[in-house]
């Protein structure tokens, strides 16, 4: 191939659309909610690189279409090296301060601080990724090309320019959703529903009667899942919480039905209903309805430390909806995780009203991530005006929850967004790693809601309009793990975001998405006011936990 012919494939690099995507990768430095490595920056330097030289050929092409003046020559040349200055000296300072940008994150979250930048490495590697999406972009250029040509022969060109745009969009979007996501997403459910080890790969059911998937139970036990028989069958024993209290405790409870165990949302929740009747679960002095994460996983840190704090007499009760893990399940079946929720909510609401309200628990909900969203759906408020839930604990909430945002936009003015305070904080109120819900201007009402989420947590704080601004908690004065250097880019940082959703879920313990066991218990004793609870109990839990098992998102499936 000789070099006229390399030149016509690569086609003229806009100089002024290099720089911006220049810009864009010295932007990717800077530092946002989780640490990144070499190869991470890497990857996302180089994409935001191709996206700025991509934005720069589109305000070209439209500058060109406007027939508005353009410069060349010298005049062209000075205001290119006008640009390019600043360009150099805010590249050579970020690229000075990134490294110890990312390690006052990572010193701020307990991780070993980097030795060094590894500069050689991000470069590679954002520049193979740079021409991996230049050659894409090349491609389907060529591709309207081609299709815009076979328009020319019978309709005028800038019909056919527009036909031909038209075309290529479509193929794009046939391609990926019917052919490449199609085919992800199959792989992913395959992979994730053999995970689970349904029918044949089961180990045998509980030999205890009252258990869930019991030979007296009305749940199959191989349907069920992996995700559900852990559930069913780890937790704290009454000996377990005798130990511990020092006082005669319960079994505590567990209900769990699996996805296979239902064709519906409908008949699974109705299923659920069925065993805890079957259980006397109605007759615990709490009942916990919780939504799972995507692949069905239960949160030990959450459901242990509150099963000890009511002394096994209380009762948990949740309903699979999806293998998948809950980043692909909240893109590609969300509905089904609100259905099977609202399902849920629905009849065990409804059957809890009918009980006499002396004779019948305590009643709350409570979902981790993509189960949060599905609970907060679920809970419809204007169904429980008549005979509301006694409260909801709602932990790492997905950005784009409804009533999460609403609650979010009510903040007293003055509080900080990762941590806001809501009106006199009878009704709602914030935990974090650093504060526990137990202080508010008003005493808790007959209702107890609390969020409790991570100030580092991207998979709460991403915002979509990071796109053209700079999100609400950028603005505040930062929290203990989030760093003091955060520079806004529009693009550049909505990219930082959505890939710090990725790492989340590696993050430290108390940080990122990872939640764990020693955050969850002082906001279950806010909700769920535990008898006779002290504050020393409290500690003692804590430091049980911690020492006798690691619990969090860093050791179960999301």
């Amino acid at each position: 191939m000789n070099n006229g012919r390399i030149a016509r494939i690569i086609g003229k690099v806009s100089v002024p659309c290099l720089l911006l995507g220049l810009l864009f990768f010295a932007a990717s430095l800077t530092p946002s909610l989780i640490p990144r490595g070499p190869a991470v920056q890497g990857l996302l330097g180089g994409l935001v690189m191709a996206i700025g030289y991509l934005i720069g050929q589109i305000v070209a092409l439209l500058w060109r279409a406007a027939d508005l003046p353009q410069l060349s020559g010298r005049p062209a040349n000075f205001l290119t090296t006008v640009i390019a200055l600043p360009l150099v000296a805010f590249f050579l300072w970020v690229l000075g301060s990134s490294l110890r940008w990312q390690n006052d994150i990572r010193g701020k979250m307990g991780m070993e601080e980097a030795d060094a930048l590894q500069l050689a490495t991000i470069l590679l590697i954002a520049f193979t990724t740079s021409a991996v999406a230049f050659a894409l972009g090349r491609v389907v250029a060529a591709l309207f090309r081609l299709i815009r040509s076979r328009f020319y022969r019978v309709m005028p060109p800038r019909r056919a320019n527009v036909l031909g745009f038209i075309a290529v969009v479509i193929i794009l979007f046939v391609v990926t959703r019917d052919g490449i996501v199609d085919g992800v997403v199959t792989g992913l459910d395959e992979s994730y529903e053999t995970a689970q080890e349904l029918f044949e790969n089961a180990p045998s059911p509980p030999g205890d009667p009252r258990m869930a998937g019991s030979a007296e139970s009305l749940i199959d036990w191989a349907s069920m899942g992996k995700p559900g028989r852990d559930f069913i069958t780890s937790g704290p024993s009454s000996e377990d919480i005798s130990a511990f209290t020092g006082r005669p405790a319960l079994d505590p409870i567990r209900v769990y039905v699996g996805r296979a165990n239902g064709e519906t949302p409908e008949a699974r929740a109705e299923l659920a209903l069925d065993e805890l009747i079957r259980q006397g679960a109605f007759e615990r002095d709490v009942l916990v309805v919780a939504s799972p994460t995507g692949t069905g996983w239960m949160d030990p840190g959450s459901h242990d430390p509150v099963e000890y704090m009511h002394g096994g007499n209380i009762a948990t009760v949740a309903v699979q909806y999806s293998y998948l893990q809950s980043p692909f399940a909240l893109i590609l079946e969300t509905r089904t995780g609100l259905e099977q929720a609202t399902a849920l909510q629905d009849v065990v609401h409804g059957y809890w009203k009918t009980l006499h309200v002396d004779a019948r628990p305590r009643l709350y909900v409570h979902g981790l991530s993509l189960g949060a969203w599905s609970s907060m759906h679920a809970t419809n408020m204007f169904r429980l005006l008549d005979d509301p839930i006694d409260g909801a604990f709602w932990v790492g909430p997905p950005f784009p929850s409804a009533f999460w945002n609403h609650v979010q936009n009510q903040h007293n003015p003055g509080t900080p967004w990762v941590l806001p305070e809501i009106g006199d904080g009878s009704l709602i109120r914030y935990a974090s790693h650093t504060a526990d819900a137990s202080e508010a201007a008003a005493e808790w009402g007959d209702m107890r809601i609390v969020f409790l989420q991570y100030s580092s947590d991207p998979v709460v704080f991403y915002d979509p309009r990071s796109l053209w601004r700079a999100p609400p908690w950028m603005r505040d004065p930062p929290a203990e793990d989030m760093t003091e250097h955060f520079i806004f880019m529009p693009v550049v940082t909505q990219f930082q975001l959505a890939l710090d959703m990725a790492l989340s879920f590696g993050a430290p313990p108390g940080h990122g998405h990872a939640y764990f066991a020693e955050d969850y218990i002082g906001p279950w004793v806010q909700v769920t006011a535990p008898p006779d609870w002290t504050p020393e109990d409290t500690q003692r839990l804590k430091a049980h936990c911690n020492v006798g098992y690691q619990l969090g998102c860093a050791n179960g499936q999301r």
